[in-house]
Parts: C-alpha cells; sequence; structure tokens
C-alpha cells in the first residue's frame, strides 16, 4: 500500500509520526503471513479484520471471545530491551481463556499504544504475537498502534489484545458434567506467565541494574527467566477434548488455584489438589523465600508450576494424558473432585 502522499509534519512536532507507523505496518507484514490459516479473507491494513469460520458439521456453532493484556511484565521486557516474546503472552492470556470451554481460536487482534512508534520495535512485539498465533492455530488478521506522546514516555508501551473462538453448542465445556471422582489434570507451566509481576517486581526491586543478575539457583539471568513466555494450551486442550471426557477446565491465571479453580466447580463438588503434586519450579521458591510470601499468598497469585487444570473422567483420564503429551505438554495427576462446598482445597 502508497503512502508516500501521507504525511504531517504538524503531527510529528506534536509527537505522533505517521510516517512511522507505516513502516511499522510494512515490517510487521512477513510476521502477520505466518498466521494465514484457511478462512482468512483480508490482510491487515483494511479497516476491519475479515475471517469466513468454517461452521460444516456443526449443530448451532457459538462464537466465544475473551480479551487481555501482559500486565507489568512488559516492565521487564523494557529493561532488558527484549521485545519479541512479550506478544506470545498476549496471544496466550487470550487463547487460553477461551479454549477453557472447548473453543478452537480462530483468530486474534492486538492493540499497542507507545509513546513513540519506533517501527523495529514494533516489528519484534508483532512477531511475538504472530508466534503466539502459530501456537495456537489462529490468525493474525489486524490490530491497532497508537502513539500516546505526553501520556507516555518515549521509550514505553502496553499491549493488549483479543480472540474470538468457535465451538459448537453441545460441545461446550461448562462443569455441568462434572461428579467425585473426577480426576484433576494439571498441565505445566513454563514459569510465572503473565501474573503476579506486581509483586514479583516488588519482591526484588527489579530495576535495570539488577534485572540481568545470575542465580545459580535458577540456571539463569532473573530477567531471562521472568520473560519466559506463556505457554499456550490449545493444541493440548483440544487433543484431550477429542481423546478423553474433559468435563471442565481452568486457566490459573491472576488469583492462582484460589480464584480460578473454584469456578470451573458446581456446587456441592470441591477440587481437592495435593500440593506436593504440584511441579513447583525454583522461580516460585526463590520469590517466596525472598519476600518472605506466606504458602497460602502464593497459591493465590501466581500458577506455582501449573497453568491449567482439568477435570476428566476418571475413565478416560489416561487417555487425557497421552494426548496431551503427544502434543508436547507435561500432564501431572494433581488430584480429584470430592463432595463439599470449599471450591478448591489444597492440602
Amino acid at each position: 500500500m502508497n503512502h508516500i502522499e501521507s504525511h504531517s509534519e504538524s503531527y510529528k512536532a506534536a509527537g505522533v509520526d505517521v510516517v512511522a507507523g507505516y513502516r511499522s505496518v510494512e515490517l510487521m507484514r512477513e510476521h502477520v503471513q505466518r498466521t494465514v490459516i484457511p478462512g482468512v479473507v483480508s490482510g491487515i491494513g483494511g479497516f476491519g479484520g475479515l475471517f469466513a469460520p468454517d461452521v460444516s458439521g456443526m449443530q448451532e456453532p457459538v462464537l466465544v471471545s475473551g480479551t487481555d493484556g501482559v500486565g507489568t511484565k512488559i516492565k521487564i521486557a523494557m529493561l532488558m530491551d527484549r521485545h519479541d516474546t512479550i506478544g506470545i503472552d498476549a496471544v496466550a492470556m487470550c487463547v487460553n481463556d477461551v479454549v477453557c470451554c472447548g473453543a478452537k481460536p480462530l483468530f486474534f487482534l492486538d492493540y499497542i499504544a507507545c509513546g513513540r512508534n519506533i517501527p523495529e520495535k514494533i516489528a519484534q512485539i508483532v512477531g511475538g504475537v504472530a508466534e503466539g498465533c502459530v501456537q495456537a492455530g489462529c490468525a493474525l488478521i489486524g490490530g491497532e498502534t497508537a502513539e500516546h506522546p505526553g501520556m507516555m514516555a518515549e521509550e514505553e508501551y502496553d499491549l493488549a489484545g483479543f480472540t474470538v473462538g468457535l465451538v459448537d453448542k453441545p460441545k461446550i465445556v461448562d462443569g455441568a458434567a462434572l461428579t467425585a471422582g473426577d480426576v484433576l489434570i494439571g498441565l505445566k507451566s513454563s514459569g510465572v506467565h503473565s501474573n503476579g509481576f506486581s509483586l514479583v517486581r516488588k519482591v526484588f526491586g527489579i530495576s535495570e541494574a539488577n534485572v540481568g543478575r545470575y542465580y545459580g539457583e535458577l540456571g539463569a539471568s532473573l530477567g531471562d527467566v521472568l520473560l519466559t513466555p506463556t505457554r499456550i494450551y490449545v493444541k493440548a486442550v483440544l487433543a484431550a477434548m477429542e481423546a478423553a471426557q474433559v468435563k471442565a477446565v481452568s486457566h490459573i491465571t491472576g488469583g492462582g488455584f484460589y480464584e480460578n479453580v473454584p469456578r470451573m466447580m458446581q456446587p456441592g463438588l470441591t477440587a481437592r489438589i495435593e500440593k506436593a503434586a504440584v511441579p513447583t519450579q525454583p522461580i516460585f521458591t526463590l520469590l517466596q523465600s525472598a519476600g518472605n510470601i506466606p504458602e497460602r499468598d502464593m497459591f493465590n497469585t501466581f500458577n506455582m508450576g501449573v497453568g491449567l487444570v482439568m477435570a476428566v473422567s476418571k475413565e478416560t483420564a489416561q487417555k487425557a494424558c497421552d494426548a496431551v503429551a503427544a502434543v508436547g505438554e507435561i500432564p501431572v495427576i494433581l488430584g480429584e473432585v470430592v463432595p463439599g462446598d470449599e471450591g478448591v482445597v489444597l492440602w
């Protein structure tokens, strides 16, 4: 698309460079192209992203939407001047939500607000978004980059997005079929993911001076570990749903186990989880020790090593585990569904 006649020196003097915006779009095109899947109708650059979903074989197609941001994890990316993975987090926080009800994400749109549009940086961010879309099997069909001079420092930015998925109504997973005796299967996380970073930054007093500090117990620098992208569980969950009787799913985000697991329970049923079964990574042990954080607060803030929990019928639990492992994720038996009204019990 030719924007050679579109420029405004007055607007540029006010802090918004429209030409830089066009350059950003050109640099991100190759990343967006990686995400093209059947159903994509339009390329980027139009006023709307077009997608034609395949609803053949569905009795009653239902659209499922989800939106989220990355939160203050972006501060770590800015301190380290590394922007190629934060987009994966943005996609993960959205697609991991919609897959909980059995929906397959179709497409994603992002929104980047920045103090100054640096095309190469924006392209790095969008490259991460595209990688997240590839991992989730959905298309990046549009987005927006907005310069906010006077509201944000030139080097700062924020990132959010949303996804739309599709599920056949009879196949919606909503916990209605839960019964006592169902098995709780966790999918291992990659670390802190994208939640609790205000507490993380407070505990470590993170700054440009110490974000690169090496920790022997982590086997890497603090910044490298914290920037590890959120795992995307779409393919694993859909595979499990195809192979087994998955009755309920919970994405473990902000609020940890105590807030998120009860959301998939039904009245009169409780998730009973054995803490010793949770594959807690060294970053959480270090966080708890360095911040003198009570164990309950840890489980009420972080994922502690489990990014997603599925409740599966006892008879098909092994099939679910096999399906998850077949797509490269690590399943962990955490406990079972029991009678009770606590929502979740960790013992």
